[in-house]
């Protein structure tokens, strides 16, 4: 398949003139240093002195190294020098079956390529960045005379200014509880600001001047959010000025009430702009990325400063092997980290990068402007980047400090159970149900770094399964697992496979959960079941194995602790899926289940009947006087509710 063809490749843009040049798979060829040669000197024969992306594939068509250069040709022939290779590409030389290409016309084309193929495809040869959430970010919403001011993730598709990223929920949070009391601006939804006959709470404590019910006029509104605009730029200082002016002009009026208003937001805003762990004042837009390397592993401490502001930050740990050197890691991880979002004017790094002019190049090309990259050595600047490198040496301590401590757990626990230690993955499961709806399974992962809550996996419950049979719910829930596992990686070389499985319950479920298993061919894996006593007392736990007398664990015993906090993470996770499964069920409306009926028509329907209930009652003329409701629309829900009555004829 080539890679204008593939799916994990077809988000990315790709220059239109690139050329594409794959390699046939040599299917049971075994796995050899000569035969990986063999493979990359064949595709030598074709490829081009140009620049771009190539990707090393195993048997399994699975990505196992991207890599870009400026010259194709001359780049992958260096892979068959063997021995010039460490021991680490001479394994993926090996594991080597086919190439892909794809063709670029400049090294930085290639580099955002590349960026984009290693998080997405995670080759296992690549350093790889750990990043699957979304930023928050504040929007300012324009589509309306009153703007509103709210938090947004994912795509910027409406019509508004947008300010971000910030590191985390709770940063942007802050940011929008500022906004509110030192501009007055509106926070809730159009539908709540349309309906609204008296103010609000946030009113009562002063944080909205109440536009819905015209407690501001629509001008003195948008000096508010012109105002909040050149606050959120780094225009601080400006607005402290125009608003003293605005005090002292009121205070002459003998208006004192509202001098005491704009008194107060003067405080607020030297408040706001004193606090934070970082405000330097030399810098308004900019990330402060700093990584510390201890012991074979990375940690990267990102800042992000934007208007003259922190936004908080995030400590990341990309996976590499131990002999990486930091300033590759570095590299990889800016390369990697602005793939999905936009780069500020300026990085601020600790540490110079390898091929650092060329990144740069490609940020540049990324967001339309120039990206300048510096590693500052005295002043302000160097303060701040000290700062940024100070925690990420203490996120690194204290990840390090939490491994060795779980890697003692995971090995006490292999000695428990008699398994050969160490244990790299744990799986243990559970279902939540209320009389048997909304029924869910659930996975939870631990391993050597703790839980791994990207490898936790949901299972709506399909049946056929009784209500509240807990063994049905059980027994489909492993099938759909390790029947997926089967199918994708049938000779178990996956990491992915369990060394031990937890489930919550007593010999009942077990029993029922070792029948699944060994029916499928997987009796092999370790199975142990955890159940409360009958007095349901945490700490009194009884363990059941399959051919061993079920037992308990001292009160204190760490690995206790262990297993217990696995039992109740797993069991959180249940209750929160049946939460949330239930509360899409109840809102829910009868006229999701009308073909044609999207959301804006729902919501058109709602909004004029008030209920479902009311559109059910609604006459056929009625239901064809709703705005965005046509008449055969209106014939579809009449008939929907009214499956008796004949439509023939009815105009």
């Amino acid at each position: 398949m080539s890679d204008s063809q593939s799916p994990d490749t077809e988000p990315m843009a790709v220059p239109a003139d690139a050329a594409v040049d794959v390699t046939v798979p040599a299917p049971g060829r075994p796995v050899s240093i000569a035969n990986g040669v063999a493979v990359i000197e064949r595709t030598l024969e074709t490829m081009p002195l140009v620049p771009g992306v190539y990707r090393m594939l195993d048997g399994k068509g699975d990505a196992l190294y991207v890599g870009k250069a400026r010259s194709l040709k001359k780049r992958v022939h260096s892979y068959t020098q063997i021995a010039r290779l460490p021991e680490r590409l001479r394994r993926m030389v090996a594991e080597t079956i086919s190439m892909e290409i794809v063709t670029t016309h400049t090294e930085a084309e290639a580099l955002l390529l590349e960026a984009n193929l290693i998080k997405r495809l995670k080759p296992r040869f690549n350093i790889v960045l750990r990043d699957d959430k979304s930023y928050p970010w504040i929007m300012l919403a324009e589509d309306h005379d009153f703007p509103q001011v709210v938090k947004h993730r994912g795509a910027q598709t409406r019509k508004g200014t947008y300010w971000g990223p910030f590191a985390s929920a709770w940063s942007v949070n802050q940011s929008l509880t500022a906004l509110e009391r030192l501009f007055l601006l509106r926070s809730c939804t159009d539908s709540v600001f349309a309906n609204r006959s008296r103010p609000c709470l946030l009113f009562q404590i002063k944080r909205c001047s109440a536009p819905c019910v015209d407690h501001i006029s629509k001008e003195d509104y948008a000096g508010l959010v012109a105002q909040a605009k050149a606050f959120l730029s780094g225009k601080a200082a400006n607005i402290q000025q125009q608003l003293a002016a605005e005090m002292e002009q009121a205070s002459t009026a003998m208006e004192f009430e509202r001098a005491a208003t704009i008194r107060d937001r003067i405080r607020g805003l030297s408040h706001v702009q004193g606090t934070g762990v970082i405000n330097p004042a030399s810098l308004n837009d900019a990330d402060v990325i700093a990584a510390w390397q201890i012991a074979g592993q990375t940690c990267v401490q990102v800042f992000f400063v934007r208007g003259g502001h922190n936004n908080g930050n995030r400590a990341f740990y990309p996976l590499h092997t131990k002999g990486e050197e930091l300033a590759e890691v570095l590299a990889a991880f800016v390369a990697q980290f602005y793939e999905d979002k936009p780069p500020p004017p300026l990085l601020l790094l600790n540490h110079p990068l390898e091929e650092e002019a060329l990144i740069a190049e490609a940020l540049t090309l990324k967001a339309g402007r120039v990206v300048t990259i510096s590693v500052p050595q005295r002043g302000e600047k160097r303060a701040v980047v000290a700062h940024a490198e100070l925690n990420a040496r203490e996120s690194l301590e204290r990840k390090l400090a939490e491994t060795a401590g779980q890697g003692k757990l995971l090995d006490a626990t292999a000695e428990l159970f008699g398994l050969p230690a160490p244990l790299e993955r744990i799986e243990t499961y559970d279902n939540s149900h209320i009389m048997g709806s909304n029924a869910y399974g659930v996975m939870v992962v631990a391993g050597p770094d703790g839980l791994m809550k990207q490898a936790y996996r949901k299972f709506s419950i399909k049946g056929p399964v009784a209500p509240g049979d807990d063994f049905g719910m059980m027994r489909e829930v492993l099938l759909r697992r390790f029947g997926r596992a089967l199918k994708e990686h049938a000779d178990r070389d996956d990491p992915h496979w369990p060394d031990l499985v937890i489930i919550d319950g007593g010999a009942g479920q077990l029993s029922a959960a070792r029948a699944v298993m060994e029916e499928m061919g997987v009796g092999d894996i370790p199975l142990v079941a955890i159940a409360k006593g009958p007095d349901r007392n945490a700490g009194r736990e009884w363990f059941h194995r399959e051919g061993h007398e079920p037992f308990q664990l001292p009160p204190r015993d760490p690995v206790l602790y262990f297993l217990q906090r696995l039992r109740d993470e797993a069991h959180r996770f249940a209750i929160t899926t049946h939460r949330s499964g239930r509360s899409r069920d109840i809102t829910r409306s009868e006229l999701d289940e009308i073909a044609g009926i999207g959301a804006a028509r729902k919501r058109a329907l709602l909004h004029h009947f008030g209920s479902a209930r009311g559109v059910k009652q609604a006459g056929l003329n009625d239901l064809a006087a709703v705005p965005g409701i046509n008449r055969e629309t209106a014939k579809r829900v009449y008939a929907h509710f009214h499956p008796g009555v004949r439509m023939e004829g009815v105009s």
